[in-house]
């Protein structure tokens, strides 16, 4: 249920995991400034004497720490590991990496900056008063993975001892996720929330908070069922109990989860895989609701669950299935509206008002870049049995909920200042997060729901091997390696890969379908100078060929290369077996992202010095690869040139395509020619009232292959960008061509791109 995956739809290796944690500065977070400190000036208005007079005006007014410091956009993660996900007590150490994670989903998803404090302690009054005394730094208090019952006292003396919000995820969020799927279950089976009888199995945190929430939101207490390990708490029973069970006893002649569930509308699972039977599942009443919560195993699988009733609505807390009770729906966007509006609490106003407007979202349209993902993998998403909640990666989550805590904080009086309008803080939240990360992952699950048949073509490189098992781990399809078996197998043993299981090899030379492919490719290049000994030398011999004829043929989805050869010669070989595509140009585009946002540039692959027509090619393709990532496009061409300041003869051409794009009436914003800083910067572009760029350009179309080249290769090694690609565009078969230094991460995700596009075939 808690963070963005489960674990088990993306299968991945401890060394893989590791690696990732140790690589280049260990660990996941840092700490960035954000104002510049470049001179000694600098540094006197940042620190002495400059802070003193933000610290004398705070000490005056406190509430102008929000103005003055981080605070407002500052969240502790504070754990002492004695629940660390599935796996008990750890430690206060060893749960670190978890709370380092909770902080980038924070980060992620809502753009509240966090930390973790992992406090070394399992007192619950040293817990407390390590605390109880943060107040000043930070806007809220996230607890995570504390045991039961310690941490419901931990969470309630805290609640009552600070002024901030105090918010044990594992309960709450857990609970305003599942809520939420409950509403929309109900309203799909006909039921009243009110009148509906419900059974939960599993009193720790994470199930009284269920109860409590729901009873909170009208669900009558004598409707609900609460079950541990001993069975049903009923009044009456003395046997591990405490203050919490008893606070839900039952009046009930049920003593067994079986018996409890006989006849009941709906359960909740909150306990041990395999606790409810096919034949539970069949006493219970019609159009039962099943949320089988237990991780990474369900109490019952919905395989199972359907096959008992064909009337089910069933969730779980995996990712591989529909409707996933993930808490990275809840916590994160609660925060940034908790925060928004300095709420000194979070109440079950607000939580209730998170679960509805997630009910309200799963109901609404689904965005084109998340539909068309999932249509991809052929599954469209519409509100019904198998869509009940909204995806983790929806970009609208934090327009939605976020707005409906804040407004629940105001209308509650626990907002210390409220927003007069929500519908332009919505708006505002909308624009704060970069929609690329959400288009992303889409494709991902799009690839991951229909598993492709992909070539890496540079079978005997270490890495490369290294990137087809992380990609047969993370559920894309199976990796097709070319190269001698004995060389890749014992390059696997060497690595520690013993599974081999969905991972194919083929050896060029010695492939079935030699014959075929050299004949195909004699047939294709006879009239270009190739004799047919040629064409059989570079099926035998050119892993590129084979594996492009792999594609080519049908043998194969899509390839990926590039580890060996420079990008230009890989080409060469890939484009010598597959055409572009009827009416396409072929070029790339790299993927800029950074912490202002994404940026597309292109074209970063193909044409030395492209002419006008091909830059609207270009710049008309590459607006619609950005409208795929759920960007709103705006194309500058950019040149040495702003608006004929210098002149030159490269602008010309670049005026030309401007002209060619506005006779084609395209519907995206572009302009040029202009000098980049121009084109980001809407200082520099107001000099040009009639520029029609109306914000920062988000593609920028480059004059020729060289600029392109220097500024995607400098960017990284300068500053905080990631860059992705180039992504090849164009070709009548997908095909993608990593960097000579591309890393294993690097090579699966353009994989998975390779994988995607041929979705759309």
């Amino acid at each position: 249920m808690d963070g963005a995956t489960d674990g088990r739809s993306a299968r991945i290796t401890a060394e893989e995991a590791l690696q990732l944690h140790a690589m280049g500065r260990p660990g996941k977070l840092e700490i960035r400034l954000t104002k510049p400190l470049t001179t000694a000036r600098d540094l006197s208005l940042a620190y002495s004497p400059g802070v003193a007079e933000p610290c004398k005006h705070i000490a005056t007014n406190p509430s102008l720490a929000y103005d003055y410091t981080a605070k407002g956009n500052f969240v502790a993660v504070v754990s002492n590991g004695t629940a660390v996900l599935g796996l008990g007590n750890l430690g206060a150490l060893a749960g670190k990496p978890v709370m380092e994670g909770k902080a980038v989903l924070f980060k992620r998803f809502a753009d509240v900056d966090s930390i973790d404090l992992c406090i070394d302690t399992e007192d619950v009054d040293a817990f407390v008063n390590a605390v109880r005394y943060l107040g000043p730094s930070f806007g809220g208090i996230n607890l995570e993975d504390i045991k039961a019952p310690e941490c419901f006292i931990i969470e309630q003396r805290l609640r009552e001892l600070m002024d901030i919000p105090v918010f044990h995820d594992d309960q709450h969020g857990t609970a305003i996720v599942a809520a939420a799927g409950l509403i929309n279950a109900a309203h799909l089976t006909g039921r009243d929330l009110r009148e509906m009888t419900l059974v939960v199995n599993g009193a720790g945190s994470a199930g009284i908070a269920c109860v409590e929430l729901l009873k909170a939101m009208g669900m009558r207490h004598d409707n609900v069922i609460l079950c541990d390990t001993k069975g049903v708490i009923y009044k009456g029973r003395s046997e591990g109990m405490n203050q919490w069970k008893s606070a839900h006893a039952a009046e009930t002649r049920a003593r067994t989860l079986a018996e409890a569930l006989e006849g009941a509308d709906a359960f909740f699972g909150l306990s041990q895989a395999g606790a409810v039977t096919q034949e539970m599942v069949r006493s219970m009443a019609a159009k039962p609701i099943i949320f089988a919560m237990a991780n990474p195993d369900p109490e019952i699988t919905p395989e199972d669950a359907k096959a008992a009733r064909d009337d089910v609505i069933i969730a779980t807390g995996r990712s591989d299935y529909p409707n996933q009770v993930n808490n990275v729906l809840g916590f994160p966007y609660i925060f940034r509206g908790a925060l928004d509006v300095r709420a000194s609490t979070i109440n079950d106003t607000m939580k209730v008002a998170a679960a509805e407007a997630l009910a309200a979202l799963a109901r609404e349209d689904v965005p084109d870049e998340l539909d068309a993902a999932s249509a991809a993998g052929g599954k469209r998403l519409k509100y019904g049995p198998e869509y009940i909640l909204p995806l983790p990666f929806d970009p609208r989550l934090i327009s939605r909920v976020s707005p409906a805590v804040a407004k629940a904080a105001i209308d509650s009086g626990v907002a210390r200042r409220p927003i007069m309008d929500l519908r332009k803080y919505a708006r505002d939240l909308a624009a704060r997060l970069d929609p690329t990360s959400a288009a992303l992952d889409a494709i991902m699950e799009a690839v991951r729901a229909n598993p492709r048949r992909v070539v890496f073509a540079e079978g005997e490189e270490e890495k490369t091997i290294r990137s087809a098992v992380a990609f047969r781990n993370a559920g894309y399809g199976t990796p097709v390696l070319i190269g001698r078996e004995d060389r890749v197998f014992g390059t696997m043993k060497a690595l520690g890969v013993d599974d081999t299981a969905g991972i194919e090899v083929h050896n060029a030379r010695l492939s079935g379908a030699n014959a075929r492919y050299a004949a195909f490719l004699y047939e294709r290049l006879q009239r270009q100078g190739a004799l047919a000994r040629d064409c059989q030398r570079l099926v035998n011999q050119d892993r590129n060929v084979f594996a492009a004829c792999m594609v080519a043929l049908g043998d194969a989805d899509a390839m990926v290369t590039g580890l060996s050869r420079s990008y230009s010669v890989s080409l060469d070989g890939v484009m010598s077996v597959i055409d572009p595509e009827p009416n396409h140009l072929v070029f790339g585009i790299s993927i800029l992202l950074t912490d202002l946002g994404t940026v597309l540039v292109a074209d970063t692959a193909m044409h030395e010095r492209p002419n006008a027509a091909q830059l609207a090619d270009i710049a008309k393709a590459t607006a619609a690869a950005a409208k795929r990532m759920g960007l709103d496009p705006r194309v500058a061409f950019l040149s040495f040139s702003t608006f004929g300041d210098p002149k030159g003869s490269i602008p010309g051409s670049i005026r030309d395509a401007v002209a060619l794009l506005d006779a084609r009436k395209v519907d995206f914003e572009y302009d040029g020619e202009m000098a980049a800083d121009v084109a980001l910067d809407p200082t520099l572009r107001a000099l040009y009232p009639f520029c029609r760029l109306t914000g920062p350009a988000n593609v920028l179309v480059m004059p020729g292959l060289h600029a392109a080249h220097i500024l995607t290769r400098a960017l990284p090694r300068l500053g905080q960008v990631t860059v992705i690609g180039p992504v090849l565009q164009g070709l009548s078969r997908p095909v993608q061509i990593v960097p000579l230094d591309a890393s294993t991460n690097q090579v699966v995700l353009m994989a998975a791109f390779a994988a995607y596009q041929s979705l759309a075939r």
